[in-house]
C-alpha cells in the first residue's frame, strides 16, 4: 500500500518538474506558433495564469492576424476567471471597439459590463463604479436589444438599481439619527432634503412611506426649535408634509402619529401667532414712543431757539 501511494505521488512529482521545464522553455521561445497553440491549451485546461504570460509575449507579435481574435478575447476570459474585473472589463471592451463586426462581439460587450458588475461593491460602499456597471450595461441592451442575455442584463441593472436605493436609504437614516445629537439644526434641513429627494428618485420604493412619515416628524421637530422669525414658515411647511402624508397614505400605520404631530404643529403656530401678535403690539408702541419722544425733543429744540438772545442783541446792551 505504501508503495503503491509513492509510486503515485512519484509519478505527479515527475509530471510536475516536466510540465514546469516545459512552462520554462516556453517562456524563453522565440517561436510564435507554438507560444499560440501553447497558450491556447493552458487556457483550455484552466491554467489562466501561464496563458496570460503566454498570451503576452505572442498578442503584440500576431495583433492583427487572424490568430489575433480568439487569442484577445480567451485573455480577456483569462483575466475574468482570476477575478480580475477591472482589467478583463478592460479587454473585453478593447476586444469589441477591434472587432465589432466578430460573432464574439456581443458576448464582449455583454462581458464588459458583466466584469464591471461583478466589480461593484456593496451598498454601503461608493458606488462610482457600480454607476459605470449600470452604463455598460445599457450599451449592451441598446445595442443588442434582442440578445439572448437581454434578461440577464436587465435583472443586474435591477440588482444594482436596489443598491443604489438601499445606500440612498441608509444615507438618509443616518442624517435621521444625527439630529438626535448637540446640533441638530443641520442635521434636521438635511433629512429633510434627502427624504424629499429619496421619494422623488426612488418612488415605488417600499421605503417611501415610512421616510415621508419621518419627514413630518423631523420638520415639525426643525420647526419648533426654529428662531422666532422663522417659525410660522416651518410650521406650515410641517403641516403640509403631514397633508400630503394622509392624501398618499389614508391607512398607514403612521397615520394616527401624523395627526398627532399635524395638532402640535396647529398648537403651535396658534400660540407663535398669537405671541408674534402681542410682539407687533409692543414694537408698534416702542416706535410710537420713539417717534413722541423725537418730537418732543424737537420742540424743545425750537422752542430753545425761539426765546434765547442772539449775540448780537446781549453785546448792544
Amino acid at each position: 500500500m505504501n508503495n503503491s501511494i509513492k509510486h503515485i505521488l512519484l509519478i505527479v512529482l515527475v509530471a510536475s518538474i516536466s510540465a514546469c521545464g516545459r512552462f520554462y522553455k516556453l517562456e524563453k521561445s522565440t517561436n510564435w506558433d507554438e507560444l499560440y497553440t501553447a497558450a491556447n491549451e493552458y487556457y483550455e485546461n484552466g491554467e489562466y495564469n501561464k496563458a496570460i504570460i503566454l498570451y503576452d509575449k505572442v498578442l503584440p507579435v500576431i495583433r492583427g492576424s487572424e490568430k489575433s481574435e480568439i487569442a484577445q478575447f480567451n485573455y480577456a476570459y483569462a483575466h475574468f476567471r482570476l477575478k480580475r474585473y477591472i482589467e478583463a472589463a478592460s479587454y473585453f471592451k478593447t476586444f469589441y471597439e477591434s472587432y465589432s463586426r466578430s460573432p464574439l462581439a456581443e458576448e464582449s460587450l455583454f462581458m464588459h459590463a458583466y466584469a464591471l458588475y461583478m466589480d461593484s461593491p456593496d451598498y454601503n460602499l461608493d458606488q462610482t463604479s457600480s454607476r459605470e456597471a449600470v452604463s455598460a450595461i445599457q450599451q449592451f441592451i441598446n445595442r443588442f436589444p434582442k440578445s439572448d442575455s437581454y434578461e440577464r442584463a436587465m435583472g443586474m441593472i435591477d440588482d444594482l438599481q436596489q443598491r443604489f436605493e438601499k445606500k440612498a436609504y441608509e444615507e438618509a437614516k443616518m442624517y435621521y439619527r444625527l439630529t438626535e445629537g448637540l446640533f441638530p439644526g443641520q442635521f434636521y434641513l438635511a433629512c429633510i432634503i434627502n427624504f424629499q429627494n429619496f421619494a422623488k428618485t426612488y418612488p415605488n420604493s417600499e421605503h417611501v412611506e415610512e421616510l415621508s412619515y419621518k419627514l413630518v416628524e423631523v420638520s415639525y421637530e426643525y420647526a419648533e426649535r426654529s428662531v422666532f422669525a422663522k417659525k410660522e414658515e416651518r410650521l406650515n411647511q410641517s403641516m403640509e408634509f403631514g397633508e400630503e402624508f394622509k392624501r398618499k397614505y389614508p391607512k398607514s400605520k403612521y397615520l394616527g402619529d401624523v395627526s398627532t404631530l399635524m395638532a402640535q404643529s396647529t398648537s403651535e403656530l396658534d400660540s407663535h401667532q398669537k405671541l408674534r401678535v402681542q410682539y407687533d403690539e409692543i414694537r408698534k408702541l416702542e416706535q410710537k414712543a420713539r417717534e413722541n419722544s423725537i418730537k418732543e425733543n424737537k420742540a424743545k429744540e425750537d422752542l430753545e431757539q425761539t426765546v434765547a438772545p442772539k449775540a448780537g442783541e446781549i453785546s448792544n446792551q
